[in-house]
Formats: C-alpha cells, structure tokens, sequence
C-alpha cells in the first residue's frame, strides 16, 4: 500500500475527477459503493434529505462549502489552497478488499492525516472515494466548521507511510517493496553504466515512472471494462489485468537491471592502494 499526497487546490473537482477516472457530472450519483467512507458530520446533512445518493458534483460542492461559509479562511501564510488529496494504491497482486475493509483504511488513513480527530465536532469535511481498482482517494477540505485552518503536520507523509504499513499487516495485505539499503545511490556520473541504470531506474520508478502511469490507465480501463455486461467484456478486463501484471513484472526487471549495472560499476573500480604507516627510526 503506498500512499501520495498531491499538492492542494482551490476546488475538489481536480481530486474527485481524478478519483473516479472521470469528470465530475451533475448526473452520475455515487452510492455508499464509492464513497466508501467520510466525515461523521455528514449525517446530519443527510438526515432529512430525500435523495439518499448524491451526484459526484453535490459531493465536490459539499466539500467546497466552508469557502462559501468562511471567505476569509486561510493558512497563516494566506494560502487558501484548502483542498487536500491522498490516495493510497494496492500492490497488483493484493486480493480486492470489501467496502468495510476500505472504509477501514479510509478512516485510519484519515486520522493518521489529522483530518479526522475523534470526538471533534466541528473538524474538516472528507470523503473517502473506492472508484478505480486497487485504489483509494481521501479528498478532504481544510476549513473547519468554525472558520478555523486545518494545520497539517509537518510529517504527514511519515505518518501516513506508518499507518500504511499497519494496515497492510492488519488486512494481511502484501508489503511495499523495500530497496536495499546498501544499494549504491544512482547519480549521474562519467560512466555510460551509470547514465543508463540512472535512466532504467526512471522508467522504472513506481510514483511517477511513465511505465507506472501506463501500467495505471490499463488498470483503469479493466475496471472500468469489467463494470459492464457480457463475457466478452469479462475477458477484456482479465486480458488488461494480465498486461498490467506483465507492465509491473517489466519494471522489477528494468529495477534489478539498474541495480546490476551499478554494482557492475562498483565492482569494476580497483580498490585503492593500501598505504602503510612507516615509524620513523
């Protein structure tokens, strides 16, 4: 499970956009299938509503009203960026949890951020969106209730990588990969070997790699294949499934390849001449 905190907007249509897979629409409704979870203050918005399901654009205008409610809300650095975004991705190879086990996740990701402080009544609105496989968003809007500014703190990616690793152990989930820690730093250097684990390493990379990115879209698109009827959209969505896994097992590859040829390199530098101490008689 590994978590991403994108930079803050102004508006929560970017994050639930991105969340879904798809522009906000003031037709589509999401059901407790989607927003698998958010903040507890929501009930009492809901409580006397007769439209139990909101569209994606009720729910980005609902996280957008403390703007409306307090127009000069801001950071003390006068910043009024308010949105903020996590999300968090499964390894390929991770079972698909139930709703209770992301809404889970949503909550505890939540208070690890500090979005969600029990017993506080007048916190941050959130929603927690389950829309694209292997993949959970937590968009949530900085502004308390009263006016006040959320202050993030100022290790929020420590402590949302913490609570990622005890919830991949909660769930039985598969661990994040860990590099070796002795595996030399990949800088750019003189040697053509460097030069090129530096670029297979790039390709490689897993936050922001363009294999990464490719491998994501296929990832999308069986999701969003295997949501519609008939076997052969069924076989579709198991062919993406398999070349995402084929894109992923390509990266490991390209990883342990630069891996190699900087080892190669390290290993090809004669040690250095040992120089001896003389006493003098």
């Amino acid at each position: 499970m590994i978590p991403r905190l994108h930079e803050r907007t102004h508006t929560a249509h970017d994050p639930l956009a991105e969340a879904l897979g798809r522009p906000v629409s003031p037709n589509e409704g999401l059901t407790e299938y989607t927003v698998v979870a958010h903040w507890p203050g929501l009930d009492y918005f809901t409580l006397d509503d007769e439209q139990k399901t909101w569209t994606s654009l009720q729910w980005a205008e609902h996280l957008e009203d403390p703007y409306l409610e307090h127009p000069f809300a801001a950071s003390p650095d006068d910043d009024r960026r308010a949105m903020l975004h996590i999300d968090v991705r499964l390894h390929p190879d991770d079972r698909e949890l139930t709703g209770p086990e992301w809404a889970e996740a949503a909550h505890r990701l939540a208070r690890a951020s500090g979005i969600e402080i029990p017993g506080k009544e007048h916190g941050c609105r959130w929603i927690a969106v389950q829309a694209q496989s292997g993949r959970l968003d937590v968009i949530a809007n900085l502004i308390h209730l009263d006016g006040a500014w959320h202050a993030s703190p100022a290790d929020i990616l420590r402590r949302l990588a913490d609570e990622a690793r005890r919830i991949e152990q909660d769930l039985h989930l598969i661990p994040v990969r860990t590099r070796p820690t002795a595996r030399p730093a990949i800088r750019p250097a003189p040697t053509a070997s460097a030069q090129l684990a530096s670029v297979l390493t790039q390709l490689a990379d897993e936050q922001v790699g363009p294999l990464a990115t490719v491998r994501g879209l296929v990832e999308h698109t069986a999701h969003r294949i295997a949501r519609q009827p008939g076997a052969a959209s069924t076989d579709a969505a198991h062919r993406l499934e398999l070349i995402a896994r084929r894109l992923h097992a390509i990266q490991q590859d390209l990883d342990s390849t630069a891996a190699r040829l900087v080892q190669t390199r390290v290993a090809a530098v004669p040690p250095a001449a040992r120089h001896t101490a003389h006493r003098s008689p």
